[in-house]
């Protein structure tokens, strides 16, 4: 953790009026319900997602999710290879 930074922004923001002041924080709150319509967002497509597939869990297997990316990448390169 960078101490001096934070003590810096700390002396910043304690200089801003009281308006800069209210500013900053309603910038801050905003940013926060940003987030959280994102969490939201994720929350539902995740249920969604989870009710169309009848509550059935994802069952692929991660190593063969891997190799076939390996084997498409290998293609790529190969095609890129061709090319030159």
């Amino acid at each position: 953790m960078n101490i001096q930074l934070v003590e810096s922004l700390v002396q910043i923001i304690k200089s801003l009026s009281p308006e800069e002041q209210q500013l900053l924080q309603a910038s801050l709150e905003q940013k926060n319900s940003d987030w959280q319509k994102v969490l939201e967002k994720i929350e539902t497509n995740r249920q969604e997602i989870y009710a169309s597939r009848q509550e059935k869990s994802f069952d692929v297997p991660m190593d063969k999710i891997i190799e076939e990316m390996r084997e498409e990448r290998d293609q790529q390169l190969l095609e890129l290879c061709l090319v030159l």
